[in-house]
């Protein structure tokens, strides 16, 4: 115990470096790199930014409307299929945005089967809708794969508050319109807003829509910065740069959050009996016309042509489905996932545990604070992790060669995992820590006064109460892991591709019905944390 705490400080400070590396390029500038720096306000960075700004701003809008709409149909009104919108709303959250861009790409390009089928039958020798490679569909494809994010907060912010205040306005005499437009939507606006950034954040850190589609984002930047053109000063630039966009996004999030917790303390009460609003006719038509849609759209209609892809792979290739290399490329993704996994749920634990038994003093508050940084990882984009790992080991390389720094962190297991751990061990501690929230302290207390040592404690008496949430920990890192692109994109070892990198690498290439069978792997592994979380859902209703 005396050991873990200064143990765990070193860990959390490294995990810190990959940011603090990349803000250091700053201080590291000299005349090359000043140089460097207005060629790129001169050329390529006002196309980086305005592309990124009109992509976040029709994201935001996007996701804001959906979100919104479809979480206030399901909670303050009763329509047909109510009940299985409630939880089939969240199916999009399995469907990667790249995965879902592959599909509909190959679905609705000029040579698709069903875009010459259905020239042939109107007799029309052109395209019958413009190309699909946009900024205007890459934005229709983030707010399909992002809005359940606003849907999950705003649902449970008009679930715990606006039932009430809605039958008060009733008896009051206020119409529906002015119910649900003055009263139920305004208080819902933190968890708008608290969805909005998180959808936002994972839009700017997106690279395989951008790269797929040839748009000009800040992360496409970063990637053409290093591999294209070998600059690792540029890159670092526009990493930086990224990243405070990526901050102040992760200070209105959090700043929506207290607002939703405020709120929440001042209108918590006994429950009331003010029920869905039932709707008839029209009212109920369009009430399931709009929850169907993003449902069909983000989740429905791109997996039934993934399997028909697979279908067709395996009837018509010209060697059938890859099972082979199939088999190898799940192999990498599980061993990657499940290390990280392990690594990054062992490590909340121990982080929690120390937390909560000895929070107080310099060293409590440095590993508080320590810790508050390593939460910033999950909102760091991958291509800016990539960069604040590459740039400190080639320094250290430069300086220092035979310390091998490169041959530890480039192309390795090492790196890979140690930039997995970098992003995701966020997502690990905050599950631990809301199971350790429903541990009464006087649980602790009895336990000293009864001699148990800390370790026994552990042991015995903590991680048999936190076995959910450490298996839900380590299921969302799992999942995320096997999905993320960017970073494994550039770190990955010589000849260990994952499911990820291949649907990539196959869809770049144009092989869309062959990344069919990837892509259709990483959609069942997302649905695993979709299904836990409806369930919770489900309870908790």
């Amino acid at each position: 115990m005396p050991l873990l705490r200064p143990s765990l400080l070193l860990v959390c400070l490294l995990l810190a470096l990959p940011i603090l590396g990349v803000l250091g390029a700053w201080f590291a500038l000299d005349a090359a790199a000043l140089e460097v720096l207005r060629h790129q306000w001169s050329t390529v960075l006002p196309g980086y930014a305005t592309q990124s700004l009109a992509l976040a701003l029709g994201v935001g809008l996007g996701v804001m409307l959906l979100g919104s709409a479809t979480a206030a149909a399901v909670t303050l009104f009763e329509f047909p299929l109510r009940r299985f919108f409630e939880w089939a709303l969240l199916l999009p959250l399995a469907m990667p945005a790249y995965v879902l861009a592959y599909a509909w790409t190959d679905a609705l390009q000029f040579s698709s089967p069903l875009h010459t089928a259905l020239r042939a039958s109107l007799g029309i020798q052109g395209a019958l809708w413009p190309d699909v490679r946009s900024l205007p569909f890459a934005i229709a494809l983030f707010v399909l794969c992002l809005y359940p994010y606003v849907y999950l907060l705003t649902r449970a912010a008009l679930g715990e508050r606006a039932m009430r205040m809605m039958e008060a306005a009733r008896l009051l005499g206020a119409p529906m319109r002015r119910r649900v437009l003055e009263v139920a939507l305004p208080m819902a606006r933190p968890a708008v807003a608290a969805g909005t950034a998180l959808a936002l954040m994972e839009t700017l850190a997106d690279y395989g829509v951008g790269s797929y589609f040839g748009l000009t984002t800040f992360s496409t930047g970063i990637y053409k910065a290093w591999l294209v053109m070998n600059d690792r000063v540029a890159a670092a630039q526009l990493a930086s740069m990224l990243l405070l966009v990526v901050a102040a996004l992760l200070l209105a999030e959090r700043a929506a959050q207290r607002q939703m917790r405020f709120a929440g303390s001042k209108t918590a009460g006994q429950g009331s009996e003010a029920r869905p609003h039932p709707l008839r006719g029209g009212a109920a038509a369009g009430a399931v016309l709009l929850c169907a849609l993003p449902v069909l759209l983000g989740f429905v209609l791109p997996v039934a042509w993934l399997a028909h892809g697979v279908w067709q792979e395996a009837a018509y290739g010209e060697f059938g489905l890859p099972w082979e290399r199939f088999r190898a490329w799940s192999w990498a993704s599980f061993q990657l996932s499940a290390v990280a996994a392990v690594a990054a749920t062992a490590l909340a634990l121990a982080l929690a545990f120390v937390l909560r038994r000895d929070a107080g003093g310099w060293g409590g508050r440095a590993l508080a604070g320590a810790a508050r940084v390593l939460s910033l990882g999950y909102a760091v984009p991958g291509a800016v992790i990539a960069v604040g790992i590459l740039v400190p080991v080639g320094l250290v390389q430069q300086r220092w060669p035979e310390a091998g720094a490169a041959a530890l962190f480039t192309g390795t297991l090492v790196g890979l995992v140690y930039a997995y751990l970098v992003r995701f061990s966020a997502v690990a501690l905050q599950s631990v820590e809301a199971g350790y929230a429903r541990v009464p302290l006087a649980v602790d207390e009895t336990a000293r006064m009864l001699g148990g040592s800390a370790t026994r404690v552990f042991w015995r008496l903590h991680l048999p109460l936190l076995k959910r949430s450490a298996g839900a920990a380590a299921l969302l890192v799992f999942v995320d892991v096997m999905k993320e692109l960017p970073a494994t994109l550039v770190l990955r070892p010589f000849g260990s591709d994952t499911l990820a990198v291949v649907a990539y690498n196959l869809a770049r290439d144009e092989r869309l019905a062959e990344a069919a069978l990837p892509s259709l792997a990483i959609v069942a592994v997302g649905l695993l944390p979709v299904i836990l979380l409806s369930r919770t859902l489900r309870a908790d209703d």
